[in-house]
């Protein structure tokens, strides 16, 4: 789900960009680090504004100026039993990897339909039911999210396509 959050960070400058746009610098670099990155259970997506720049602070033994910037941004966090549209891409006799946007899910086979099997002789393999439902890489699905992991940096999370109106899109 979409939220518009109020934030705050650290930016550092380097001595050779002071001068007269300053300011501007640091708002540069503020959009140039936080967005399309996981920020804690969220991830940034825009910055909207920044409404706060603060004086800046010499650092002793660097020379670089530090700046508290308060700023606005849309941020996309996953919930749990939220159903997203993801893409397939890589599949394992275990079930299959999908991506939604940043967010990687995996699939397990037993949060499948039942009718659905796994069919290693196909090129690419697949899961299908033999009739109307075929996932391969780059076969679009609707997931529900049963669980979310954050790590470092990357955000994991288990889904089902076992549920009205879950799994392949009809393009």
């Amino acid at each position: 789900m979409f939220f518009l959050h109020s934030m705050e960070r650290r930016v550092l400058l380097h001595p050779s960009y002071f001068g007269r746009n300053m300011h501007d610098l640091v708002t540069a670099k503020l959009v140039w680090d936080v967005e399309g990155h996981l920020a804690g259970d969220y991830y940034v997506i825009a910055v909207m504004d920044a409404f706060d720049v603060s004086e800046g602070r010499i650092l002793p033994g660097s020379g670089q100026a530090e700046f508290t910037v308060g700023y606005r941004a849309v941020v996309w966090r996953p919930f749990k039993g939220e159903v997203v549209d993801a893409v397939a891409y890589s599949i394992n006799p275990h079930g299959f990897f999908a991506q939604a946007g940043p967010l990687r899910l995996f699939i397990s086979g037993h949060l499948m339909p039942d009718e659905i099997k796994y069919d290693a002789n196909a090129t690419p393999p697949q899961f299908t039911n033999h009739a109307d439902m075929v996932i391969e890489p780059g076969t679009h699905l609707r997931v529900k999210i049963i669980g979310l992991r954050t790590e470092v940096g990357e955000m994991w999370a288990i889904g089902s396509i076992n549920g009205d109106f879950l799994g392949c899109l009809q393009g």
